[in-house]
């Protein structure tokens, strides 16, 4: 009943994904020939993006190429700020919540202290604001030293009025987008044939892919001899507490979940829940799923319904775990219980390259870097 129903609903859909298909390609027609001007920029700007809705990977993949510069580079990042408050060019402070400039760019000033993270929505005038001082413009910077020289773009694949000197394209294994439809009958926000605008492209997500799977995969994506595929995976690091101060364990690894035997409260308003769902799973029978839409601003009721549960459960057994981008959100509400705060940890997670691949990728970031 359900594949019928997907059927029927793909087939009334499909008008309106060729409709949006054709807009897309009348738009990137006009960027092609240099229609609708794209602006170049004299550092390295390293764009992050996909061509799909739903959760690819992109801020582990931002976090890696982070810990891969920071010590080498001043790096920035710049991205939208999706559902934050306030318009425009920001500076992200860390007294900045994840209503101010948005989860994910909070979630970076709270792991990279010394990051320069900036939102706007418009990548253009972002990036022109952090160029600033090259234009002998209002400088950002009281210390000149300190401004940018490479440039992370979150999530900019479609923002073509910027164009980046290299570009990363993600793809979850389990929707590779070429077998993927337009939006809305599939989750392609463009024709996957945009995918030669990608320098390297990251199939994430692949949990134990063999060999000669990724092998297939390759042959299938049609690559040109310029474009990187690497094949990447989501690495679990030990559990870490949203209150420090009210917990008597600092972080936890999954293993001694086991030895507990506890009740788990799972919050998540991310796009895929499940690799942590399978992770948790392993370490407990007793996983209670509170599952809300990605970057979903958790409401007074939200909380309520959860809590109805989570005070059914024994208060020595008892753990509440959510992701580290939903930990921003959670964090910031002063409705959250107080009985909640001594058992809630977050799950922080790390992209990890495959096939000993890790080393050939670093070496195309870091030489592309210095070639410009």
């Amino acid at each position: 009943m359900y594949w019928v129903r997907k059927i029927k609903s793909e087939i009334l859909l499909t008008p309106l994904s060729w409709l949006y298909g054709g807009i897309t390609a009348l738009r990137n027609f006009l960027f092609d020939r240099n229609i609708l001007p794209s602006e170049n920029f004299p550092l390295p700007i390293i764009c992050v993006g996909n061509i799909t809705v739903g959760g690819t990977g992109k801020t582990p993949a931002v976090e890696y190429l982070i810990d891969l510069l920071e010590d080498k580079y001043h790096l920035a990042t710049l991205s939208r700020g999706y559902k934050r408050r306030k318009g425009g060019f920001l500076l992200v402070t860390p007294e900045h919540t994840a209503a101010d400039v948005g989860d994910e760019p909070c979630q970076l000033k709270h792991k990279y202290p010394f990051l320069t993270v900036a939102v706007d929505a418009n990548r253009r005038r972002g990036l022109r604001n952090l160029f600033a001082p090259m234009n002998d413009e209002a400088t950002l910077w009281t210390d000149t030293d300190k401004r940018p020289q490479v440039i992370i773009l979150d999530d900019a694949m479609q923002h073509r009025y910027v164009t980046p000197s290299l570009t990363v394209m993600l793809t979850s294994y389990n929707n590779l987008y070429y077998r993927d439809k337009m939006l809305p009958a599939g989750n392609l926000r463009e024709a996957a044939s945009n995918d030669k605008r990608a320098d390297i492209v990251v199939v994430t997500k692949c949990g134990d892919l063999s060999p000669d799977e990724a092998q297939r995969i390759e042959a299938e994506t049609g690559r040109t001899i310029n474009q990187s595929l690497f094949f990447s995976d989501i690495q679990y690091l030990d559990l870490q507490p949203l209150y420090t101060s009210l917990v008597k364990q600092n972080s936890m690894n999954f293993t001694s979940l086991i030895d507990k035997d506890v009740d788990i409260v799972l919050i998540t308003g991310i796009a895929n829940p499940q690799p942590l769902i399978d992770k948790l799973n392993t370490a407990s029978s007793r996983v209670h799923l509170f599952s809300f839409p990605d970057h979903h601003s958790f409401t007074k009721k939200d909380i309520e319904y959860i809590d109805l549960k989570f005070r059914t459960l024994s208060d020595k057994k008892r753990l509440l775990i959510t992701t580290e981008k939903d930990a921003m959100r959670l964090k910031m509400l002063d409705y959250l219980p107080n009985t909640w705060k001594p058992v809630m940890y977050y799950a922080p997670i790390r992209m990890k390259f495959l096939f000993g691949s890790a080393e050939r990728f670093n070496f195309r970031i870091l030489n592309h870097i210095l070639s410009k």
